[in-house]
């Protein structure tokens, strides 16, 4: 059920797929949809999990636009199923969206519940990429990635900061980054000898750090967010991977920043980290 039926807001829905029949919701190959859109953080980190598990047949996706053509940021081929999920709510309709095609209703909005979904209810065939001893620090790094190096890169480039608040923010990223960098100081995987979801969300997250936060920090701050060389030569190995580098829509990602930012561009926006062109989708 959506968390909210609000006719303003958009509705978070929550629901699971279980394991057999007595779950409303169980997995059933080709019963269910993504709707994602590629420039979206957390649609790209459900693509490359989908593309590891290798579900292309079992859960179907549908492609929405690179820039949402809806209100407050939504999008409008997703309008119909929020209307029969939430009440004919009429407000913004963003993605990701997991739908049931036997009841054409939402299933789940909330990234986090997909990804678990999908690894341990469809991932039979695949890699084990949330093993439930690694949930904990699976989650550790999901949130320093939202809060410490997101969110912080967030606060530092926005116009108007405060010269301590935008210090304070920029040595949480670098703290953050050089955490990760220590944690890659031997081996190739953050969690253990095999990809998890932890570096599906590492790496989109990185993704982001470089081709979106990088244009509103100075020369400075970039050239210190560069100079963790394990995790950038990590990066551009996960992207030579056809399940993390093919999902890239590089002019998506620019276009959808141009379309809602407000921020200037600084110093930083000319130096470029990663080549990730060399693997983008077309």
């Amino acid at each position: 059920m959506p968390a909210s039926s609000s006719s303003t807001a958009a509705p978070t829905f929550r629901s699971r797929i279980g394991c057999d029949a007595r779950s409303g919701y169980y997995a059933v190959p080709r019963r269910y949809r993504l709707h994602l859109s590629l420039s979206c953080p957390d649609c790209l980190r459900i693509a490359v999990t989908h593309s590891l598990l290798a579900l292309d047949d079992t859960l179907p996706v549908t492609l929405l636009s690179a820039v949402p053509d809806g209100p407050e940021g939504g999008h409008l081929a997703l309008r119909p199923l929020y209307a029969a999920g939430a009440h004919q709510h009429r407000g913004p309709t963003p993605a990701p969206v997991l739908s049931d095609g036997w009841t054409g209703t939402i299933v789940s909005t909330h990234t986090p519940d997909i990804l678990r979904d999908l690894a341990r209810r469809f991932g039979d065939q695949g890699p084990d990429l949330d093993p439930r001893d690694a949930e904990e620090a699976i989650e550790a790094i999901g949130r320093l990635c939202e809060q410490d190096i997101t969110a912080a890169a967030q606060r530092a480039g926005e116009p108007g900061t405060d010269p301590v608040a935008r210090a304070t923010a920029l040595t949480t990223l670098f703290d953050a980054l050089d955490h990760l960098e220590a944690r890659l100081g031997d081996r190739d995987r953050l969690i253990g000898d095999d990809i998890t979801l932890a570096d599906v969300q590492v790496w989109v997250t990185l993704v982001q750090l470089d081709t979106v936060h990088r244009h509103h920090l100075d020369a400075a701050a970039v050239h210190r967010i560069t100079d963790h060389p394990r995790l950038w030569a990590y990066a551009r190995r996960l992207t030579a991977r056809p399940a993390f580098g093919r999902h890239l829509d590089l002019d998506g990602i620019a276009r959808r920043h141009h379309a809602h930012c407000r921020g200037e561009e600084a110093a930083g926006a000319a130096v470029q980290i990663v080549d990730w062109a060399a693997h983008a989708r077309p």
